[in-house]
């Protein structure tokens, strides 16, 4: 679930597999094309990642340390859809920041909001 609150973006994630830690991420601004997403999990977990939305193309990525120890780089980059309904993207980590592993594909779809 995506919502704005005044000047930032929040995002919760449940996720219904047992392994995949639930989140919150809290979106600010950064400059006119540029912002940083703090991110926070179940587990205990907190991280910054640098992002970017032009419209259609949204990109998160992790390559140096932060609230915790950089064991590996990530990074994400999805889609918007024509019809703004759905964004489809996939999460990718490496080691040295060079050489891109895929670890999953991601899928947002917007459900109706009944008043």
């Amino acid at each position: 679930m995506f919502e704005a609150l005044g000047e930032v973006l929040v995002q919760r994630t449940t996720v219904p597999v047992p392994e995949a830690p639930d989140s919150c991420c809290v979106v600010v601004t950064g400059d006119d094309v540029s912002y940083v997403q703090h991110y926070f999990d179940s587990r205990g977990t907190a991280r910054l990642y640098a992002m970017t939305f032009d419209g259609r193309t949204w990109t998160l990525e992790r390559t140096k340390p932060d609230f915790s120890a950089l064991d590996f780089c990530q990074r994400f980059t999805a889609r918007l859809s024509d019809d703004g309904a759905t964004i489809d993207g996939e999460w990718q980590h490496s080691q040295d920041g060079q050489r891109w592993t895929r670890d999953f594909r991601l899928t947002y779809t917007r459900i109706g909001i009944t008043q």
